[in-house]
């Protein structure tokens, strides 16, 4: 049955005008002008040079700024995370909004699904992608199934989790693994992987205003 559906659609699509075929389609360019999202207060044209760690700073950062109601927090967060990702944003944004959290990595999601519940922008960090397993139901049978739960009357929209995944090459079984397929199976929860600083900071500002939670 799937395959006569399958086939009759694209029998549909082969006889539509070029440009509805072209929309009907999948395509490889991006939708997305990445340097503009990434910083829409920059002049077309204009660019500057940004490492992965330095665009996912300037993107929280940002956040921050735009977003009275938007929080940092995470192991060692408050003095610029093990990646230096969240450096000088404490003494930017204060000890309120930029904070550190207990080892305790389903804590620091279901503290983050509260926050969003009730409105707030909370960016919540796991140290190391390794270590988000035993935040593992709160995301996926708390966050990821929130809208749905509640039959569309609430969300915890604005629910940023980031991780760093696959990062220490010498890290062994608890440093280096890459989770995100896991999550990327759960309905109601997005999964950004970006590859350039571009993308980073881009999709993380996107993030934080995106109506479900993004991982």
């Amino acid at each position: 049955a799937f395959f006569f559906f399958h086939f009759s659609l694209m029998t549909r699509a082969l006889s539509l005008e070029t440009a509805d075929f072209r929309r009907f389609f999948h395509s490889s360019r991006p939708a997305l002008n990445y340097a503009q999202l990434a910083n829409p207060d920059l002049p077309q044209g204009e660019r500057k040079k940004l490492n992965y760690v330095n665009a996912v700073n300037e993107a929280m950062g940002i956040i921050l700024e735009k977003d009275p109601k938007a929080v940092l927090f995470g192991e060692d967060v408050a003095f610029g995370g093990v990646f230096r990702a969240s450096v000088g944003l404490r003494e930017k944004y204060g000890k309120d909004r930029v904070f550190n959290t207990p080892l305790c990595e389903q804590g620091i999601a279901g503290f983050a699904i509260g926050m969003a519940a009730v409105g707030h922008t909370p960016i919540a960090e796991i140290q190391f992608a390794d270590y988000i397993f035993p935040a593992f139901d709160q995301i996926v049978n708390e966050a990821a199934k929130y809208r749905y739960r509640s039959g569309n009357q609430f969300n915890c929209g604005g629910l940023v989790i980031r991780s760093p995944c696959g990062a220490v090459g010498h890290g062994g079984h608890y440093h280096s693994q890459s989770p995100e397929a896991y999550f990327a199976h759960t309905p109601g929860l997005k999964v950004v992987v970006p590859s350039t600083p571009a993308e980073a900071k881009g999709l993380m500002l996107a993030a934080a205003r995106t109506p479900d939670p993004v991982l």
